[in-house]
């Protein structure tokens, strides 16, 4: 027998769950190939667009039935993506305002067919359309292991559930089949034609496929979490890597994230805040997508604000540094081999010059004579480089470029530590200035 307690998980939570969680798997993995292309808002275009889609299938069949409901918005979502790509193409605008202007347009029939037509008596409003009703999935399984084992049993689940394990398979194996064919026609559509890949038609595959999976969602999750699914998941994956498979797989674990631990904060955040409201599953998975998203843009090590302050502040270290040593190269090419941090700040401000004293004292590249320092160690090694780099691109930028010899130093002077992006260069007994290059 099955306790109580998990016959009444699995009735009651386990669907909502479910269906939560392959609405989101199967959004967050096409939204990598929206926010790839640049049409994020394709899938708040189709969210919307679906809904004249669905009224109009109950206008003209007088049911509520999955398949004329589903082939309805589906139908809506295709002719959304072709009506943007008319605008788009005719009207000389860009994408995002070639879907701004048809899914409103799209959305407001869809309301008014709500609000006005026959589709008013059935038990589809506008607060279904925007946060679906994944609390009203349930389920009766048996009480037994036996009976639940059985495949009779999950053939009793709910329709939007079934629906979203097809549409989320069959969107998982075209992907994974197109995989290459559609990251190149998301990079460069004109190279993928040119090499005998229609993007035209991937593109239309991909709408298909986009269309499939709002319509899908919508009846249980509503448009605002289709909208958020499509969207951060994938732009959170983005943050984290450079590479599109690791991003793809990423998204799908994002997204898990999300549907988890969004129905989990609806369920448990009554019994913290002390109050007896319920909160709407639909709408705390956004926010858990929209937390996971925040999180990632200061924290991933690709693309966050910490790492990229990090990293700002580490060639900001690296370059008062070398600056330091560049300077007392060049002292010593004229016989001074040790200065004081007085002669020191005077090139360099007192800023630059103490954490350049300081990092080079750390790494070994200086030493201290009492109150003056002197290059030591690989310091000297380290310092011709920086100072032959900067002579080498005065020159560059004299013979190359064509600018005037003074006036270059200035550059020279940033571009001395970017010495793996100096163009080889013959052999130069001396700089523009006439100074030897080391």
């Amino acid at each position: 027998m099955i306790s109580p307690s998990l016959h009444s998980l699995l009735a009651i939570d386990v669907p909502p769950l479910l269906a939560a969680l392959l609405s989101a798997v199967v959004c967050g993995l096409l939204g990598n190939w929206l926010v790839l292309r640049r049409m994020s808002l394709m899938g708040d275009a189709m969210s919307h667009a679906v809904l004249p889609g669905i009224v109009t299938a109950f206008i003209v069949t007088g049911s509520r039935a999955p398949l004329p409901m589903f082939l309805g918005a589906l139908i809506a979502g295709g002719a959304t993506a072709l009506f943007s790509s008319l605008v788009r193409r005719h009207a000389r605008v860009d994408s995002g305002a070639a879907m701004g202007v048809v899914f409103t347009s799209m959305f407001a029939l869809g309301v008014l067919l709500i609000e006005q037509a026959s589709a008013r008596q059935v038990d589809l409003d506008p607060d279904c359309v925007l946060y679906g009703s994944l609390e009203t999935l349930f389920w009766f399984p048996p009480s037994t292991w036996h009976e639940l084992l059985q495949m009779s049993t999950f053939a009793a689940i709910p329709t939007p559930i079934k629906t979203l394990v097809c549409v989320t398979a069959a969107a998982a194996v075209v992907t994974r089949l197109l995989r290459k064919e559609l990251a190149l026609a998301s990079f460069d559509p004109e190279l993928a034609t040119s090499l005998g890949f229609r993007a035209g038609w991937l593109h239309g595959v991909l709408m298909l496929l986009v269309a499939a999976a709002t319509v899908a969602s919508f009846e249980a999750v509503g448009s605002i979490l289709v909208v958020a699914m499509l969207i951060c998941p994938a732009a959170t994956a983005r943050m984290w890597t450079d590479r599109l498979r690791t991003q793809i797989r990423l998204s799908v674990v994002f997204a898990c994230i999300a549907a988890i631990g969004g129905y989990l904060a609806a369920v448990t955040a009554p019994h913290w805040l002390g109050t007896s409201h319920a909160l709407n599953a639909a709408g705390s998975i956004s926010v858990m997508a929209g937390v996971v998203l925040g999180l990632s843009a200061f924290l991933s090590p690709a693309h966050g604000i910490v790492a990229q302050w990090w990293r700002r502040r580490a060639l900001a270290q690296r370059v008062t540094r070398e600056d330091v040593l560049a300077l007392l190269f060049r002292l010593w090419e004229r016989g001074i081999e040790t200065a004081d941090e007085q002669q020191l700040r005077a090139s360099l401000g007192a800023t630059a010059v103490r954490d350049g004293i300081r990092d080079a004292l750390r790494a070994g590249e200086i030493a201290r004579d009492g109150p003056r320092y002197r290059l030591a160690g690989r310091g000297l090694e380290h310092a011709r480089s920086i100072v032959r780099s900067h002579r080498l691109w005065e020159s560059y930028l004299v013979e190359e470029v064509g600018l005037s010899a003074d006036h270059v130093h200035a550059t020279a002077e940033q571009l001395e530590h970017v010495r793996e992006a100096l163009p080889s260069p013959p052999h130069r007994e001396s700089d523009p200035h006439g100074r030897a290059v080391p």
